[in-house]
This record gives C-alpha cells, sequence and structure tokens, in this order.
C-alpha cells in the first residue's frame, strides 16, 4: 500500500522554524550505502552522507558537543545470522565529514549500539561476539581507547539502555529472548529476565522505572519494574513491535511496528495502546526530540525518515535519505 499524505503549508513552516530554533542535526545511518547521512531538520533536507571505512554501520551516537558521530562497523548480515563480524568503530567528524578516528577490536565482535553514559561520559558499545559490552574513553576522538569490558552472560547482545543516573544497563539478547541487567559502576552482570523466545530492542523510562523490550514471537511489549527485575506486565500490541522512545515527560512510548508499517502510541499510565499512526515501509528506530515535540522514524524499505508531530500525533514531513535508514541519533551544535 502506498503511503500518502497532504501537508498543510502552515503546519509545514511552523515545524520548520521550530526545528530551527532546536540547532543541531538529525544524524542517519544509510544501511545499504555504507554512510550517515547529515540531516537539516529545519528543511527537511539532507546536508551530505559521510562515508564509512567498513560494511556496514547499523546505529550511531553523538559526541555531547555535537562535532563527531561513532558508528560501529556491524558487518554485512543480520543478528544471529552468518556473515562477517564487524571489528571496528569509525568516528566520524561532523564538519569535514571525514572518518578521523577508529576504535579497532583485537578480532570480529559485532559492534553495535553505542550509547554515550548519562554521567561519565564513556562510551558504551554492544559486542555481540563476545557476549560483552565494550567501555570506550572518547575523550581524544583521533584516538578513543578501549577502558574495560562488561560481560552481558548472553549472546547477541544486540540493544543497549542506560538509566539515567548512570547506575544501570539494560541489553536486549535476541537470540536467547531475554535481558542482562548490568550494574554499570562495578563493571558486571546482576541478572538476567527471560521474555520471550526472541526479543528485539530496548528503551527505559525517563524515571527510570520500566524498561521496555519487544517480543518477537508474541505481539505484545514486556514492561519490566527495574525495582525488581522482572516483567511486571504485558502490554498487547497490533502486530510485534521493535524500536521504541519514550517521550521526555515519561507521559507516552512510541513503538515501531516494522511488520505493518504503522507506529503504536503507549500511554503509560494506564500502560495501553491508546493511538497507532500509519508510516512508511518497515519503520526500525524511533527517536523522540528532547523538546518533546518531535519524533523521527527511520523507515528501512522506503529509504525515509518520517517526522511526527507529538501534538497531534501526525506525520508532517517524509524526510528522504539514503538507502535503508536505520539507527537515528541527535547533534546539537
Amino acid at each position: 500500500m502506498t503511503f500518502k499524505h497532504t501537508f498543510v503549508l502552515a503546519a509545514a513552516l511552523t515545524t520548520a522554524a521550530s526545528l530551527h530554533a532546536q540547532q543541531g542535526h538529525l544524524l542517519v545511518i544509510e544501511k545499504g550505502s555504507q554512510s550517515l547521512a547529515i540531516v537539516d531538520p529545519a528543511t527537511g533536507q539532507k546536508l551530505a552522507s559521510a562515508p564509512e571505512s567498513g560494511f556496514t554501520g547499523h546505529e550511531v551516537a553523538a559526541s555531547l558537543d555535537g562535532r563527531y558521530a561513532y558508528v560501529p562497523i556491524y558487518g554485512n548480515s543480520g543478528v544471529g545470522k552468518p556473515g562477517t563480524d564487524g571489528s571496528q568503530i569509525d568516528v566520524i567528524d561532523l564538519a569535514s565529514r571525514q572518518v578521523v578516528g577508529t576504535i579497532t577490536f583485537a578480532h570480529g565482535v559485532r559492534p553495535h549500539d553505542p550509547v554515550i553514559g548519562p554521567k561519565d561520559h564513556l562510551l558504551y558499545v554492544t559486542t555481540e561476539i563476545d557476549h560483552t559490552i565494550t567501555v570506550i574513553d572518547p575523550s581524544d576522538p583521533k584516538a578513543p581507547k578501549i577502558v574495560a569490558t562488561i560481560p552481558t552472560g548472553e549472546p547477541e547482545s544486540h540493544m543497549l539502555a542506560l538509566s539515567h543516573d548512570g547506575k544501570r544497563g539494560y541489553t536486549a539478547n535476541v537470540g536467547p529472548g531475554n535481558v542482562s541487567v548490568i550494574d554499570i559502576p562495578n563493571r558486571k552482570t546482576i541478572t538476567t529476565i527471560p521474555i520471550s523466545k526472541s526479543t528485539q530492542r530496548i528503551s527505559i523510562s525517563p524515571d527510570d522505572k520500566m524498561v521496555f523490550t519487544s517480543d518477537q514471537i508474541t505481539p505484545r511489549l514486556a514492561v519490566i519494574d527495574t525495582a525488581t527485575n522482572k516483567v511486571s506486565k504485558w502490554i498487547p500490541l497490533p502486530s510485534p513491535g521493535y524500536g521504541s522512545a519514550p517521550t521526555p515527560d515519561g507521559r507516552w512510548l512510541l513503538v515501531a511496528l516494522n511488520q505493518t508499517n504503522k507506529v503504536a502510541v503507549i500511554d503509560l499510565k494506564s500502560l495501553t495502546v491508546a493511538h497507532v499512526i500509519e508510516v512508511p515501509d518497515h519503520p526500525q528506530e524511533i527517536l523522540v526530540h528532547q523538546n518533546g515535540k518531535t519524533a523521527y522514524i527511520a523507515c528501512n524499505i522506503t529509504d525515509q525518515v518520517a517526522e511526527l508531530d507529538l501534538a497531534t500525533w501526525k506525520v508532517t514531513r517524509l524526510i528522504q535519505v539514503g538507502k535503508s535508514a536505520d539507527g537515528l541519533a541527535w547533534s546539537t551544535r
């Protein structure tokens, strides 16, 4: 089914003005092009594609000063599937749009999801083959240093969420279908929470009380109580979920329904689906801007990012990027 929207000019101009005031760039992984798109959110135009050094990046994180992007080079296949095992992370200078530094592992580890520590400002990256999270000091962008590894106790630790106090980490372990709970300061695994035969992606509420991950067998979302490290509730979904992201006020959780080309909006007070929004083909990842007004949804098949107004729950714009849009990040100027 073709995805169509008619946009009102006044609304588009208002959105553009609001985004321009945010003074930042949207970063989008172009997985099929082995590159990183740099998008001006005020105009909705791609400014450039920065080439990666290998095949291929899936996820991206931006440095706190907005100057650099960290892109782990994962490999040429999906999680748990045969293929190459990436062994490096590119550091891309967003001004020159070139790789200026490389974090190299001694062997293939399939580095995947990079997250900046909210308190220590270290870079945490899932390293699937080693069943670990690798901890990196990024203070010298041209020569970042690996400072530690943290065992997850499980294979296919694909995605990572960190608590806002920097004390806990949670990995979605895809094939095992569980979540590892990590003690970040002491760099050890606390426990493993069973979810399903397979799970995907992970996010955490702004108050650090709930962690969310999508069951890939049954269309439902697991809500983990971080006080007990147990699933406290299952939220039925219209179809299996994928990436998710909460709004900064903790009111809503957006979940990509990649098999049915929709986004479910969950009311975090009632823990029920309140809205279902149509988006382009195969939504993967969701990024909610810190202002709480706008969300971006990477749509893999159509090579687009859908821009969603969180006040009206309407898609206000489709941003065209390179092949196979995936990981998203925001780079503050």
